[in-house]
């Protein structure tokens, strides 16, 4: 409880009363201006297009990552004696640095001496070489792929560890009474999975509403707020404009997003599991 509140319960409260005011961060020049900052922040059109963007990245995530990971986890399931490999080597890139995914990409989408466009011109497809983090058009769908790359590796091993708890009595049975692997994987497996599959939702969601590294890294939330997030939009806010009560309205706005969303989306996950 100690370590709760002073970790998480002060913070949060400060973050609160810090909204509240017009200060730079330095100095005893705080000033007290009320809701003036909330306002502010309610016809931000910078905000609320972070908070498009982390909406976009976080439907991302549940529609790619996780059937990518499911199919890997289905798949691994039954690789046999060389799925130690290949577990291995699905499961590295979340064993890299974001720093260090977020350099390597930053050069693999360059777009003089990027490999991508260099693979795009070998084999004729010219017109498809862009400048993938420099157009605003483009910038977040390219930080998106590398971070679900990146993160698909985590739901895989969630997966497979909801699989491997499933009695090996029922599948058994199943395949004795006929069923082919694509039924037993559909009917048995896949409704085992509801749960696991819950709480993977769960975290996609989550994660990607105060996501902040790779894309801070790759793009700093450009061209033109393109790739802008809450928590890249806060850092800059506090950090480069030194607008500290500024920066904690968007915070605290980010905390009562997250709060909503996350008692929205269990309750919903929770009915549509008792459904089923």
């Amino acid at each position: 409880m100690l370590l709760l509140a002073v970790f998480l319960l002060y913070p949060l409260v400060s973050s609160l009363r810090l909204s509240l005011l017009d200060w730079n961060g330095l100095g005893s020049n705080a000033k007290f201006i009320g809701l003036t900052n909330w306002v502010h922040l309610a016809s931000d059109a910078l905000f609320w297009q972070a908070l498009l963007n982390n909406v976009i990245l976080a439907l991302a995530s549940v529609v790619i990552e996780l059937p990518i990971a499911l199919a890997l986890a289905a798949l691994l399931e039954k690789a046999g004696r060389g799925s130690r490999v290949l577990k291995i080597l699905y499961f590295l890139p979340l064993l890299m640095s974001s720093v260090a995914i977020g350099v390597l990409f930053k050069n693999v989408y360059d777009p003089n001496f990027g490999p991508l466009n260099a693979a795009l011109h070998a084999i004729g497809l010219d017109a498809l070489a862009q400048d993938w983090l420099g157009n605003p058009h483009l910038s977040l769908a390219a930080t998106i792929a590398v971070i679900c790359w990146q993160n698909v590796p985590f739901y895989m091993i969630l997966f497979l560890a909801g699989l491997s708890s499933m009695p090996v009595e029922v599948t058994e049975a199943a395949r004795l009474d006929g069923a082919s692997e694509w039924v037993i994987f559909w009917r048995i497996k896949l409704p085992h999975l509801q749960g696991t599959m819950r709480t993977a939702v769960l975290l996609a969601v989550l994660g990607s509403l105060r996501y902040f590294d790779l894309i801070y890294v790759m793009t700093g939330g450009g061209p033109e707020g393109s790739s802008e997030l809450m928590a890249t939009y806060m850092y800059r806010t506090v950090f480069s404009s030194f607008q500290l009560g500024y920066g904690s309205t968007i915070g605290s706005a980010m905390f009562i997003i997250i709060c909503t969303v996350a008692a929205v989306s269990l309750r919903f996950t929770r009915r549509f599991e008792t459904e089923v």
